[in-house]
């Protein structure tokens, strides 16, 4: 597709980065073109195709969502996880049990954890077809994205765009700046080296810095750096495990080649947290480290998200609704699964 529409190796490339974004996949993997339509749909304030930042941090959205719900009588029990979901009789879903015993009773539930956690960890399984919890246990769920979040006490200074003087952030300071993506050959070469288990030497790197729009990220003259890179496989080659050294090491690779784009960066750094595909998983339980709940490849979206027959929000389980990445239409900061399931749920909280 990109070939079709430009000539210029660099641009395609650009482009083609939001083809592979959270996917185990290459440029060249056929169906990657619509992970790249899943990421330029929609708009943000009128623009098409657009993205930002969260005033305040990805967190500020979640407190937001807290408030606008909690305007309107909710109660939110936050640090207090989920055992499983309660069923009663009827096998109808009557609420959840969390793990210090308490019991939270409702008509109906909504679950925005993944497909697997929902219906392999918090749902008996004997109440479900065999079909289905085969089909949710073949979900592809392999994840190349090892995310670095950086504390620096200066902004980069590229080689290609060298900082002002005055220390102030530039236009491409504010916007993602894509590392090691000259040409989609190279994408290629790092995912071929991940699907062999092997960390990428030259990864794929985008660089975002949100505190040049809103400062109050960091202290004064400091900023912090967000760094989602790929290709990291879930599993390492040899069954080698993702320990300190091998984070690390990882590391160093990339901040090696961001060196290379902006000599000083290395020595700028303050503090930095490695998050691998396994502690994806472990601290936001993201099956496989998977960002997307489940790999956005041709056999599991639309009607086949997250199973044939359930791609509705209805689970098998009646009053139990899947609300998250892992429902049509994927993953994102969109709120398109959730405002979805929402209206399926009210639609049945009528007829109850």
């Amino acid at each position: 597709i990109l070939d079709q529409w430009f000539e210029s190796e660099p641009l395609k490339a650009t482009l083609a980065t939001d083809a592979v974004i959270g996917a185990m996949a290459s440029p060249h993997t056929p169906g990657s073109g619509y992970v790249l339509l899943h990421h330029v749909m929609g708009e943000l304030e009128g623009r098409r195709g657009a993205w930002g930042y969260v005033a305040g941090g990805m967190g500020a959205l979640s407190q937001a969502i807290a408030r606008a719900a909690a305007a309107q009588g909710v109660h939110i029990f936050a640090e207090k996880a989920v055992c499983h979901v309660l069923l009663g009789r009827d096998g109808r879903a009557q609420g959840v049990a969390l793990q210090d015993g308490t019991e939270v009773r409702s008509k109906l539930v909504l679950s925005n954890a993944s497909p697997q956690i929902t219906f392999l960890e918090l749902t008996p399984q004997e109440q479900l077809p065999k079909d289905f919890v085969q089909r949710i246990r073949q979900v592809d769920t392999r994840s190349p994205v090892t995310k670095i979040n950086v504390a620096v006490d200066q902004l980069p200074s590229f080689l290609a765009a060298p900082n002002a003087r005055d220390g102030r952030p530039l236009p491409h300071h504010q916007c993602s700046i894509h590392l090691n993506c000259e040409g989609t050959h190279l994408l290629h070469q790092a995912f071929t080296e991940a699907a062999h288990g092997h960390p990428s030497s030259r990864p794929m790197i985008e660089l975002c810095i949100p505190s040049a729009l809103d400062p109050g990220l960091a202290p004064r003259g400091c900023h912090v750096v967000s760094l989602f890179t790929q290709y990291t496989p879930a599993v390492l080659a040899g069954g080698q495990p993702w320990d300190e050294q091998a984070r690390n090491a990882y590391a160093d690779t990339v901040f090696d080649c961001i060196e290379a784009y902006a000599p000083g960066f290395k020595a700028s750094v303050i503090g930095r947290d490695i998050l691998t595909p396994p502690d994806l998983e472990r601290i936001f339980g993201l099956p496989g480290g998977n960002i997307f709940h489940g790999g956005m490849s041709l056999d599991q979206l639309y009607f086949a998200r997250p199973a044939p027959s359930y791609s509705g929000y209805r689970s098998p389980i009646p009053s139990l609704y899947l609300c998250g990445s892992g429902a049509h239409p994927g993953g994102g900061v969109m709120g398109a699964a959730g405002r979805n399931a929402a209206r399926v749920a009210l639609e049945d909280f009528r007829r109850l």
